[in-house]
């Protein structure tokens, strides 16, 4: 590890690891956009024509540069390589969706999302047992119960995540937020262990990111930043011991990807028609409905989300 070889350890090694994640970031973004492949243009979103021609796949430079990091800087277990080596499959499936040139159907990209959510799951049930803080309470559940009920929250994160990513600057900055409340309630509750630092280092990396995806973007994470960064915040809330905080800490995320998920399901597998009066995901409705420009909506859905986010640190027993 670079952070030993330096004298480096607890928080200075924490802030080494940030800066070296955020500048290896920005390099391998302001070098690496010519090569990226570029987006074809969002059909079904409101001014998705404005994406064509932008590289995409930036989450594969980015989550790269997170990994290094963390493997360099932060101490970490077995357990917490799994993690992160499943954090880098969730980021590769995304990019090979971003890079091909028929992209992938949503069965074959559920279910391997499924089966990363699994792994993660069955990890987190064999090193962590099957028990969670509630309302200041510990309560046990089955393993086979609990293991289903993780999957279950991870693969919804990686796909509401991923629904919210349409918007320059809207999936990142809300990301950081969410982040930055999981690290926190890890401060607060002394849980986490060497697992709760990688959220500080991943928001190094998304920060740099957002240099080039503010409005008007330069470049677009695309399916290997939302799916990577949707998986690791599951897995980040898990290690809290706390896993109901999800809804707090990623609420703006949750609704708005959400939205989207529960509209097409209903639809879909009931055929029954519903919010036929709303877009969704919730950031299309606002920007095509309420006239909200793309600069509007993130820094509403950010304010919202930093409310909800102190909510969740208020909730922390």
């Amino acid at each position: 590890m670079i952070a030993t070889l330096l004298g480096l350890e607890g928080p200075r090694a924490l802030l080494v690891g940030t800066l070296f994640c955020g500048v290896l970031t920005f390099v391998l973004l302001a070098g690496g956009m010519k090569v990226l492949p570029r987006d074809g243009g969002r059909e079904f979103a409101h001014d998705g024509a404005l994406s064509a021609g932008k590289p995409r796949g930036a989450g594969l430079l980015f989550v790269l540069a997170f990994l290094l990091s963390a493997l360099c800087f932060l101490p970490f277990s077995v357990e917490t390589l799994i993690y992160l080596l499943l954090t880098g499959a969730a980021m590769l499936t995304g990019f090979l969706d971003d890079a091909a040139k028929h992209p992938w159907g949503e069965l074959k990209k559920g279910l391997l999302d499924l089966v990363l959510a699994g792994l993660a799951a069955v990890t987190y049930v064999n090193f962590q047992g099957s028990a969670f803080w509630c309302f200041g309470n510990q309560v046990a559940l089955p393993p086979v119960v609990f293991g289903i009920l993780a999957a279950a929250l991870i693969w919804g994160s990686i796909n509401v995540t991923n629904c919210s990513d349409g918007v320059d600057g809207l999936c990142g900055t809300l990301s950081v937020i969410s982040l930055l409340t999981i690290y926190s309630v890890g401060l607060v509750t002394g849980v986490g262990g060497e697992f709760t630092p990688a959220s500080v280092l991943l928001i190094g990396a998304i920060l740099a990111y957002l240099w080039f995806n503010a409005t008007p973007s330069r470049l677009l994470m695309g399916d290997a930043g939302s799916r990577a960064i949707g998986f690791f915040l599951a897995v980040a809330i898990l290690k809290t011991g706390r896993p109901l905080l999800y809804l707090p800490a990623a609420l703006v995320l949750l609704v708005d990807g959400g939205s989207s998920l529960f509209k097409v399901s209903v639809i879909r597998f009931l055929k029954i028609k519903i919010m036929t009066n709303i877009r969704t995901p919730l950031h299309d409705h606002v920007r095509k409905n309420k006239d909200w420009s793309n600069t509007q909506v993130v820094f509403r859905f950010a304010i919202l989300q930093a409310l909800a986010s102190f909510v969740t640190l208020c909730l922390v027993k």
